[in-house]
């Protein structure tokens, strides 16, 4: 017998065998997990803070990051992708901007609040209005803490300005309380203006009001300074008793009590922007 044969079933077949794996002793496939890649929750992308600012679209929002146009915290940036807080300050061409949807509220302010933003006041306006957004609202102007009447507030950042800016010429009505009768050469005199320290002030109007008391009084002005009623009065030895804002920009307080808000419609938010 030769080599070639195979006696014990040495026969060779025409077809190679597969080999065949046991479902247990399958070959192992070694995988390398690459780290996850932690991301704040609070930050995004600058060209999307930008974006969603509404100046300009992603893709342009780019470009501008890349020519500089855009400052971060007061440092222009130009790297993309580049990630922001929503509480960074963002300036697009030297223009501070927000990417919240923009927000306009209106507030009839109780006594003895604060108008500010700052944490650190236990009883501030922004309690007030704490549930009314999520957004990042600013009052816009200031009431002092027992000046009563409408306050607004907005994270419309160029509204803001252009409301409080000192040649704005929002219409504001106060009425107000004095501890006594107001003389009539005083009222004449307020009428055409009086020289104070913060500057001249000028009324636009100034009438008793119908059916009130002689010392309550309404005085309508569009100066923006803190404080000039209370310094008007006070010039001719009066003592302001109630200051409360009754009108601001066309807006009033009806169905409004006392510290309550309310959401400006679309036209009135349409209507100070005329202004």
């Amino acid at each position: 017998m030769s080599r070639g044969d195979h006696s014990q079933g040495g026969k060779r077949s025409g077809k190679s065998k597969k080999k065949s794996f046991e479902p247990s002793r399958a070959p192992i496939k070694k995988t390398v997990k690459q780290p996850k890649k932690t991301s704040n929750s609070d930050e995004i992308r600058l060209n999307k803070f930008v974006a969603n600012s509404g100046v300009c679209s992603r893709r342009e929002a780019d470009l501008y990051i890349q020519t500089g146009s855009v400052w971060v915290n007061g440092k222009p940036v130009t790297e993309m992708g580049y990630k922001v807080k929503l509480t960074d300050e963002v300036k697009f061409d030297g223009r501070l901007i927000t990417p919240e949807q923009k927000e306009y509220i209106l507030l009839n302010k109780p006594k003895g609040f604060v108008t500010t933003t700052s944490p650190e006041k236990t009883k501030t306006v922004m309690h007030l209005v704490a549930n009314a957004s999520k957004a990042r609202l600013k009052p816009v102007g200031r009431l002092e803490r027992n000046t009563t009447g409408l306050l607004l507030f907005t994270n419309d950042v160029d509204l803001e300005k252009k409301l409080t800016h000192h040649k704005s010429e929002v219409r504001k009505i106060f009425h107000v309380e004095l501890n006594r009768n107001l003389k009539f050469e005083d009222l004449e005199k307020i009428s055409k203006g009086v020289k104070l320290e913060i500057g001249f002030i000028q009324v636009d109007e100034i009438s008793y009001i119908d059916g009130a008391s002689k010392s309550e009084i309404g005085v309508q002005l569009q100066s923006s300074k803190n404080n000039v009623i209370h310094k008007l009065f006070e010039h001719f030895n009066y003592d302001v008793i109630k200051l409360d804002r009754v009108i601001f920009g066309g807006l009033t307080k009806k169905d409004l009590p006392r510290s309550h808000w309310r959401k400006l419609t679309e036209q009135e938010v349409i209507n100070l922007k005329m202004l």
